[in-house]
């Protein structure tokens, strides 16, 4: 707080503050989970559980829309993914004045395919199992369908991330040890 500010104006913008865009970072874009570095898929998850936990605190969001344990089904991570992407594109400095509104108006039909892969996915508050995949005629089943309760949100969050750090940190190294070898293949 300095000497032009109203009291509680310095409070204001800490909090605000803290969910605004990085205007110093590259412009938002499309992010492909698929195709993300060890690295850069860390980032960007930790970036979205910030925006997505304030989300649904902004909005009081109930877990049929948001469950705890979003980050572990794929088709929310997407969903929640596309709807941060439009957000901070809605909310860029240089947007258009209305864009805030086309936000909302496109939330309110992303809130119903949340509500969608919620009910499908089987995740609620307190329990959650992994999503049932249609087996297909000649497919054998993969994942066993074990409901779990969520005992720990956060610390589940935290585990989720090394794990999946972890898996395509291995895949990078498998990737270039690979190259390695097909370069100590090539006759001179």
């Amino acid at each position: 707080m300095n000497e032009h500010s109203a009291p509680g104006e310095g409070n204001e913008n800490i909090q605000a503050e803290q969910f605004e865009p990085d205007l110093v970072a590259e412009p938002p874009h499309p992010i492909n989970w698929n195709l993300l570095t060890s690295q850069d898929l860390e980032e960007e998850l930790l970036e979205l559980n910030r925006w997505v936990n304030w989300l649904r605190t902004e909005y009081g969001l109930p877990a049929a829309v948001i469950p705890p344990v979003w980050h572990r089904h794929p088709e929310l991570l997407w969903e929640l993914s596309a709807l941060h992407l439009h957000w901070l594109c809605a909310y860029d400095p240089n947007q258009d004045g209305s864009a805030p509104f086309g936000w909302h108006r496109d939330f309110a039909e992303a809130r119903q395919r949340l509500r969608d892969w919620v009910t499908a996915s089987g995740t609620r508050l307190d329990r959650d199992r992994p999503t049932r995949q249609t087996v297909w005629p000649g497919e054998e089943r993969t994942v066993h369908i074990v409901e779990e309760a969520i005992m720990d949100r956060d610390a589940d969050f935290v585990q989720f991330v090394l794990e999946q750090v972890e898996a395509r940190r291995a895949a990078e190294d498998a990737f270039y040890a690979s190259i390695g070898a097909r370069t100590d293949e090539t006759p001179n």
